[in-house]
């Protein structure tokens, strides 16, 4: 498969292509902008004191990179039939690491509206899928891939240790809404945005209820600086996604100057320019929660 596949969907559209694989007999998804390429295994060199999840390293031209099992992560068996198993080459979080999967199988576009919020009925499972999608009378679920990584090097999640550069700073009530999907992580920016003085922070799990709730509050005679100052949006979210919501303020007349700022694992150069194009006044890559915190500063101060 190609790397950036999706690249070429338009921005801001709300559709977004997947990448179905499966472990065991459930099917899932990894969002195909995160996918650089669909390897057979290699030869894996393991790591002493490693993570349980974690096999080992692989070289791939010239890259050492780490291959994490992902029937480990979630809890699944292994695979059944080995040979024909799989291996998901990803850069996201500003990284790059293997996935190791059991089949692959085709791409799937769909939209953001067509995926569902997980919930206690997928038995354990709502902590490590971020959405359900409905498909020809399937479930494919959509692993939190980021959460995985963060379970296996603490290093790579947002945290107050990436502030100490900052200096003692004043309390800002100034409100700030927030787009993010991933309860881990509206618990980790929430604390560290605290740290930061930031304390008037209010949460959505996608960009639907943030415009919602928006709208809700100019309809009622609200002025708009009154309860938001500036948002901070994830791309990845059921519904909608952070880019289609950039748009969605953008073309508002009312909401148009909204400074907003998008925080995702998907800033990369190649990419970046889906948000400028939506009209992003700044893009930040998970976790650099410091630049996120200075670009909050020059924007709200």
């Amino acid at each position: 498969m190609e790397q950036n596949h999706g690249i070429l969907m338009d921005s801001g559209t709300n559709e977004l292509e997947i990448v179905e694989f499966t472990i065991g007999q459930s099917k899932f998804g990894i969002n195909v902008i995160k996918v650089r390429e669909i390897i057979n295994p290699l030869p894996i060199t393991p790591v002493p004191r490693s993570h349980p999840n974690v096999e080992g390293i692989i070289e791939l031209r010239g890259e050492v990179l780490p291959v994490i099992n992902v029937a480990d992560a979630i809890g699944f068996p292994p695979s059944n039939e080995p040979a024909y198993d799989k291996y998901i080459v990803t850069e996201f979080n500003k990284t790059k690491m293997v996935f190791h999967v059991h089949t692959v199988s085709q791409i799937h576009r769909i939209s953001w509206a067509q995926i569902e919020k997980p919930n206690e009925m997928y038995q354990g499972l709502e902590t490590q899928i971020t959405g359900v999608v409905k498909h020809k009378g399937e479930m494919i679920l959509l692993l939190d891939f980021e959460k995985m990584v963060v379970e296996i090097n603490e290093e790579t999640a947002i945290s107050k240790k990436k502030l100490n550069h900052l200096e003692q700073r004043e309390v800002s009530k100034k409100p700030i809404y927030i787009a993010e999907d991933s309860p881990l992580l509206r618990t980790l920016i929430k604390d560290t945005l605290k740290e930061a003085g930031y304390v008037n922070t209010l949460f959505f799990e996608n960009g639907k209820d943030l415009f919602e709730d928006i709208s809700s509050n100019i309809n009622s005679g609200k002025k708009l600086t009154d309860f938001v100052k500036l948002i901070i949006t994830d791309i990845e979210m059921p519904q909608m996604d952070g880019h289609h919501l950039t748009r969605k303020i953008r073309e508002d007349k009312v909401l148009s100057e909204l400074p907003i700022i998008i925080f995702s694992s998907l800033i990369t150069d190649s990419l970046k320019h889906k948000g400028d194009q939506v009209g992003a006044t700044a893009q930040v890559s998970k976790p650099e929660i410091g630049e996120l915190v200075q670009l909050i500063d020059k924007h709200i101060l």
